[in-house]
């Protein structure tokens, strides 16, 4: 039987693996804020050569996002050892934030060469970062009620 982190390897060549091998992933960080940006942009966990440039990148995202209320003042990550939670907390939004992330990280460090996935990736970018703005004005907001006086 399979589980989760077993991956059975079908329709191999004969000598290469018997129906009974099974490839287990290794685990991988994905609480990391850098490992998962980096799996995102399609770049194994343990190649480190361009880890500073986007660690740049990441800290620059994520001062867009204290300019709108979204991370705490300050935060920066260092390495692969800081975490979502670190940055976000408990918030609902952690995925929008992520993609968000990515986005704009892809955006710098690796942007498409076709002018339309270009200006796609903008304007998602841009609603993503709407969005997030929307939802923190809306937890910080509280309307005034306004009571009408009896006559």
């Amino acid at each position: 039987m399979r589980d989760a982190k077993t991956i059975l390897v079908l329709g191999v060549k004969k000598g290469e693996l018997s129906m009974t091998d099974v490839i287990t992933p290794d685990p991988i960080n994905m609480d990391s804020i850098l490992i998962s940006i980096k799996k995102m942009l399609g770049i194994e966990p343990d190649m480190t050569n361009f880890d500073v440039e986007i660690i740049i990148y990441i800290n620059s995202v994520i001062m867009t996002l204290n300019q709108i209320g979204v991370t705490p003042d300050g935060f920066i990550i260092l390495n692969s050892d800081d975490v979502w939670n670190d940055m976000i907390g408990e918030r609902t939004d952690i995925e929008a934030i992520k993609t968000f992330i990515y986005l704009k990280v892809r955006l710098l460090f690796d942007p498409p060469s076709s002018s339309f996935v270009l200006e796609a990736m903008k304007q998602l970018a841009s609603e993503m970062e709407w969005r997030l703005n929307v939802q923190v004005e809306n937890k910080t907001y509280v309307p005034e009620v306004i009571v009408p006086e009896e006559v």
